[in-house]
């Protein structure tokens, strides 16, 4: 008893160490964006981009269902049932690594991937782990789930440049996030597994292959 008293103010003394060392939350979540340059031709057809490529932030609600539907399916089909962290994908992202004998499928939830993208680096560290469960916890507290996926969805990087699902869909369809189709919303799920070689821009072969993926996978999870 004594010895798991101590376990638990030490354990409480790292959180605090860690959290003490927490981003300026209220700053991160103001939207920054870098200066990018857009060529267009003298008809307006886009020749290129230089920099960052953001479109404009959408809501939940605002989006056709099948691409909110696709990335679930893909990252995290349990996203409207936990609390920010999901033991039961841990176990089984667990079961699937040690069968594989790699890391083929990840733990981490939606909302933590959001915690990471808004207020952390991707450095892949235990301090920086520990932080990002602590963010996803206090993201889970002072958001809506649907707040929460809206803004992953509108800062996830997507390959060439683009962040968010709506610049991603205007680099690569010509259209906002507000439009694609059934096929376009798996395509842009199936970047998310690795952006800069699935991205129909770097190579078509392999993320139109990825696309069926997701749509099979999107089968497999009722959606």
């Amino acid at each position: 008893m004594v010895a798991a008293i101590w376990g638990v103010v030490a354990l409480g003394g790292l959180l605090a160490w860690y959290a003490a060392d927490l981003p300026d939350l209220e700053e991160a979540l103001q939207p920054t964006r870098r200066p990018a340059i857009t060529v267009l031709a003298s008809d307006g057809t886009l020749l290129a981009t230089l920099g960052d490529f953001y479109g404009r932030p959408l809501a939940v609600h605002d989006l056709p269902p099948d691409l909110p539907h696709a990335v679930l399916a893909v990252e995290d089909r349990r996203f409207y049932n936990h609390f920010g962290l999901d033991p039961f994908g841990l176990v089984r992202a667990l079961f699937v690594n040690l069968r594989a004998g790699s890391v083929v499928q990840g733990g981490s939830t939606i909302t933590q991937q959001a915690a990471k993208n808004l207020f952390l680096s991707h450095e892949r560290t235990i301090k920086r782990k520990v932080q990002e469960l602590l963010l996803a916890l206090w993201l889970e507290r002072r958001f809506s789930k649907d707040q929460i996926l809206a803004m992953y969805l509108n800062r996830v990087y997507l390959g060439s440049g683009t962040y968010g699902v709506d610049a991603a869909a205007r680099k690569y369809f010509g259209r906002s996030a507000t439009q694609v189709n059934t096929y376009q919303a798996a395509m842009l799920a199936g970047m998310l597994k690795a952006p800069s070689r699935l991205n129909p821009l770097s190579d078509p072969r392999q993320a139109q292959e990825r696309a069926r993926e997701v749509l099979e996978i999107m089968v497999d999870a009722g959606f």
